[in-house]
């Protein structure tokens, strides 16, 4: 199986054109492919599908085997992967989410390369219906919920997938990431788990996210992440709403536009291309 390995600023995925040889099982060829001893190494593989709804499709599985609605940073390093393959040459195209309809939009570098994307993530939702959350409260923002012990403040959006945003003052270690991360996600509140990002406002324009992704653990980035902690801030007045967003390894712009939807730009890199050779 040939197969391109990608990334968005830290966040990496094995990516595959299925279009005409579908894998099989991708949930346990996801296991395999992702371990980081035995396998490429990364947080998802995503697949590049046929759709009747759209210019394509995309379906992307955590490392872990569970499949993800959407991915902000996979669907970026998705669009340069196609664009570059020569699976498209529209510099503007539409792919079939199971999150919806989303429209990458590409920004070339000199060469005719993909230096960076612009992607239109859609509204993002509030009802606790939708993301979904258990609970019968109109919205889960600055909820408290008990956490290994104590009790914190949360606030959960849907943005294609569940978020949570955890307010910080400072980042703790990686130690205490992993530990709350991991607490929350698997908490009884959320039925289908939940992504969990740490925020630290620098100011109205500026904050700093770090992300435990459900399935996935401990992520360098998460898209629709850093989406949703800006749309939480700004709804929280804590930022406006467009944000440039800090992460381990560079930025993301975010802005959450007047009439509702969410636009996500930031780059993606290509790390390496092979053959797997295993089932």
């Amino acid at each position: 199986m040939e197969f391109k390995k990608l990334h968005g600023l830290g966040n990496d995925f094995i990516v595959v054109d299925c279009r005409e040889k579908p894998i099989q099982d991708p949930a346990a060829v996801s296991t395999k492919i992702c371990d980081r001893h035995t396998g490429v190494g990364a947080d998802g593989l995503i697949m590049v599908t046929q759709s009747e709804k759209a210019d394509l499709g995309m379906r992307i599985f955590n490392s872990d085997g569970s499949e993800a609605e959407m991915c902000g940073n996979g669907i970026r390093c998705y669009a340069k992967y196609v664009f570059e393959e020569g699976i498209t040459n529209r510099t503007e195209f539409t792919v079939d989410t199971l999150a919806g309809i989303m429209q990458p939009r590409l920004i070339l570098s000199g060469d005719g390369c993909v230096e960076a994307v612009v992607v239109d993530m859609g509204q993002p939702s509030i009802n606790p219906g939708d993301i979904p959350v258990n609970t019968d409260r109109e919205s889960f923002l600055e909820e408290r919920l008990s956490i290994d012990g104590r009790e914190i403040t949360a606030s959960t959006i849907g943005m294609g997938v569940p978020h949570t945003v955890l307010y910080v003052d400072a980042f703790d270690g990686e130690d205490y990431i992993r530990r709350i991360g991991k607490a929350v996600e698997n908490h009884p509140v959320f039925p289908c788990k939940t992504n969990v990002n740490f925020v630290r406002i620098i100011d109205r324009r500026n904050i700093e996210v770090r992300t435990w992704e459900r399935g996935a653990g401990r992520t360098l980035a998460c898209g629709t992440g850093c989406c949703s902690a800006v749309v939480v801030s700004s709804l929280l007045n804590k930022t406006d709403r467009v944000v440039d967003v800090t992460l381990a390894l560079g930025r993301l712009k975010v802005e959450w536009k007047d009439d509702g939807r969410v636009f996500m730009t930031g780059p993606a890199e290509n790390v390496c291309r092979g053959i797997w050779l295993k089932s």
